[in-house]
């Protein structure tokens, strides 16, 4: 019997599907097991950004070892269609300022277009009855960068 691979990925579609979502899968290497946390991105283009509280163990891991794995994923409901992209490279805090502002506003327009509830802000480090603005005006949250990505595996059944 042979066995059947799942077909690659080319990099337009990989980005396609990196373009059209905004949630993902963090993996930290933990002391003895990885440590898998969802997030809120954006992507520009050329980068993935996160909106991170600025507590909890993720904050202690990253710190620890900026090292991650982040996984992007589309599939249909009977998971007769899946699309997946694992990405590994290290997370980096944002400190330019005019990038932070750009990439606030970019999580806003993310949240509206996609008509997210405003129950999302808690995990954002924001209260629920906030405005959704508030998360461009404030600096509740850090933004983190995904760079240095030395691997990427992109497979689909499609």
């Amino acid at each position: 019997m042979d066995i059947v691979k799942i077909p690659k990925m080319e990099k337009e579609e990989y980005d396609r599907l990196i373009s059209e979502g905004f949630i993902c899968r963090i993996a930290f290497q933990g002391e003895k097991y990885p440590y898998l946390a969802p997030f809120l991105y954006v992507f520009d283009g050329k980068f993935l950004y996160f909106l991170s509280t600025k507590y909890g163990r993720k904050n202690d891991l990253y710190k620890q070892n900026p090292h991650v794995s982040v996984e992007v994923e589309r599939y249909t409901k009977d998971l007769s269609c899946y699309t997946f992209v694992t990405m590994q490279g290290y997370i980096v805090q944002e400190e330019d300022s005019i990038t932070k502002k750009e990439v606030r506003d970019m999580f806003v327009n993310m949240i509206r277009k996609n008509n997210l509830s405003q129950n999302i802000l808690a995990a954002l480090g924001h209260n629920p009855s906030d405005e959704l603005e508030s998360i461009a005006a404030e600096e509740r949250s850090n933004i983190w960068k995904l760079t240095g990505v030395t691997d990427i595996v992109a497979l689909k059944n499609i």
